[in-house]
Order: C-alpha cells, then structure tokens, then sequence
C-alpha cells in the first residue's frame, strides 16, 4: 500500500525549526491499528491523516496520532 506523506514545520515560518509532524492524505479511512503503525513508522512527534468525505455535509475528516504509543488518535472533523 502506498500513502502519501508531506513532512511539515508546525508552528514556525522557518524550514527546518519548530515541530516536525507527517501529514498523511488518504483516499479512505484505515482502521486506527493501521494508522498507529505508520505513524510509529514514520517516528515524528505527530502524523496527521486527512480524508475528503464526499455527499455529506462534512467537507474532511481528521485524526491525528501522537509518537507515543499510550495516547489514543485524537478525532475532529470540520
């Protein structure tokens, strides 16, 4: 399976500083396993999954996991 992924500088104006986190564009939700493991692969402090949900009134979805395997995927749409 490949998923894209874009590493970015959150919090800052400058390449290279503030917080590194993955964000990752997907064409469907994967179980939250699934992405607990990229995101522990991909050993940022943050990844970031983000879904274009089509015919409803929700415009995208996000969850985010944090680098640490104790705290669970947060879950916001907007």
């Amino acid at each position: 399976m490949r998923i894209p992924l874009y590493q970015v500088d959150a919090f800052t104006q400058r390449v290279f500083h503030g917080n590194p986190a993955a964000v990752c564009p997907l064409e469907q939700w994967l179980d939250d396993k699934q992405l607990q493991s990229i995101a522990a692969e991909n050993n940022l402090p943050e990844t970031a999954y983000i879904v274009r949900i089509k015919g409803s009134g929700i415009k995208r979805g996000l969850k985010t996991f944090p680098l640490r395997k104790s705290c669970s995927g947060g879950h916001r749409e907007s």
